[in-house]
Parts: C-alpha cells; sequence; structure tokens
C-alpha cells in the first residue's frame, strides 16, 4: 500500500491518492488528508474504498499537508508532508489543448488595473515586449531540445494572449475563458487569426520572470504537451500585470 503526497491540481484543489497492490480480494482502505498544524493535526478530508485505488480531492487552503492510508488489518502508508500555497502562478497552471475546456478561475480582493510589464512595439516594430520575446526564446530552446522547429511569433496570436492577460489582471481572476464567456479560440478569431488546423493555450499567474514562468511550465505535463508539440508552427504570448505588480502570462499556440 502507497499513499501519494498531497498536491494542489490544474483546478486548485488539493489531491491525494492511496493504492493497495497485491491484495486479489476487496478488502477496506482508508485515506485521510491531514494539516499540519500546532498541536493534533486535523484530519480535513476522509474516505474509503474496497477497491485499490481511492482518490481524495478538497477545496486548497494554504498550509501543510500530508496523507495516511490505512487498510483493514491495520497497516499504514504516511506521505511526506508538503507546503502548498495554493496560488495558481506558483502551483500548477492550467493548460488547455484544442478543443478548448475552461479553466477555474480564482478570484482575489480588490479592483486592479491592468498595465503590461513592458509597452508593446508600435506597429512595424515587430510582436511582443522583451519579456515576452524572451519568453518566445525559452520556448524555441526547450523545442529545439525535442527536435521540434522553433515557433513564429504571430502577430494575431500575441494580440489574443495580451489581451487575454490585460483582461484577467484587469478583471481579478484566472481562467481560460474571458468573464464574457469566451474561449480561447474565440478570442484567437477575434484577433483576426485565419486558417490553421490545431490550436492551444497556457496559462499562467505570478510568476516574476520569463524564466520563471517558463520553469513552472515546463514542469507540469499538459503545459509541457503544449509547448513541445512539434505541429505547432506559431506562438503569441502575451504578459500583463495588476496594479499590484503580479504578472499574468498567456500563450497561445496554432499550426498553419
Amino acid at each position: 500500500m502507497s499513499v501519494a503526497k498531497p498536491r494542489v491540481s490544474d483546478a486548485l484543489k488539493i489531491q491525494s491518492s492511496a493504492v493497495r497492490r497485491g491484495c486479489f480480494t476487496g478488502a477496506l482502505m482508508r485515506i485521510r488528508i491531514k494539516r499540519a498544524v500546532p498541536g493534533a493535526d486535523p484530519v480535513v478530508k476522509s474516505g474509503a474504498t474496497r477497491k485499490g485505488r481511492l482518490t481524495l480531492a478538497l477545496a486548497c487552503k494554504p498550509g501543510t499537508y500530508y496523507a495516511v492510508a490505512t487498510d483493514y488489518r491495520g497497516h499504514t502508508a504516511k506521505s511526506r508532508p508538503v507546503k502548498l500555497t495554493c496560488t495558481p502562478g506558483s502551483g500548477t497552471p492550467t493548460p488547455v489543448p484544442s478543443p478548448p475546456a475552461t479553466g477555474t478561475p480564482t478570484p482575489k480582493p480588490g479592483n486592479p488595473t491592468a498595465a503590461p510589464v513592458t509597452p508593446p512595439p508600435a506597429n512595424g516594430g515587430g510582436v511582443g515586449s522583451t519579456e515576452e520575446n524572451e519568453v518566445v526564446r525559452l520556448v524555441n530552446a526547450e523545442r529545439a531540445k525535442g527536435g521540434c522547429r522553433p515557433l513564429q511569433h504571430n502577430a494575431q496570436l500575441h494580440t489574443a494572449a495580451y489581451g487575454h492577460s490585460a483582461d484577467m489582471a484587469a478583471k481579478n481572476y484566472f481562467a481560460h475563458n474571458s468573464k464574457d464567456g469566451r474561449s480561447f479560440m474565440d478570442r484567437i478569431k477575434a484577433a483576426g487569426f485565419t486558417g490553421g488546423n490545431a490550436w492551444a493555450e497556457n496559462i499562467a499567474m505570478g510568476q516574476r520572470t520569463p524564466a520563471e514562468v517558463m520553469r513552472s511550465w515546463m514542469n507540469s505535463a499538459g503545459h509541457r504537451t503544449n509547448i513541445m508539440n512539434c505541429k505547432y508552427t506559431l506562438i503569441g504570448v502575451g504578459a500583463a500585470k495588476n496594479s499590484r505588480g503580479q504578472i499574468y502570462w498567456t500563450q497561445d499556440f496554432a499550426a498553419r
């Protein structure tokens, strides 16, 4: 029997799983997620099953958590404790392959205004800010390691990506679907992008530099898959700050 350490899922839920191996008949197994606090550690979620695997999930609250699994014979397995911040940018951001999927908004108090990390260049001056183009460079460096050709920074995809980052920063939410209900495909089409046969989007919040957000994306299987998908030929990267200085990042991918 083994139990996984708690983690923050893409939907901003704390999750942990337990697996019972080597048993050929149904037998009770219980898993408890505990929060480490001074004194007795409270159980914040528990469940039981007679099958070989059980996964628990609960709303995320910052803190240190661990999981304990117990079988019907009293055998136990305990994960190591892990500190969870429950911040979208510091946890696992949400990738969306084509067809689009919705994200989970994480509202915070206040009504900040958006501002670009570096003002985008005027027409004719290229695509994207210094920070956004550094993300493109880092993406292409990773793709080269996997044998994929580099992505071109596309003006329409950049418009869609930057517009979504600025909208999230201004309206204080974190999700692939805009507050007005538009999907990332709706935003890409509205930016004037035509043609194409495959699309995807990555978003993140809170990372302070291009290197930091790329490290976060590459450490997430879904986001890494989008970045390392050799069929994509174009990318748009948008970065915008809210009034507290937090950066919202968006990558839009397309194959054309």
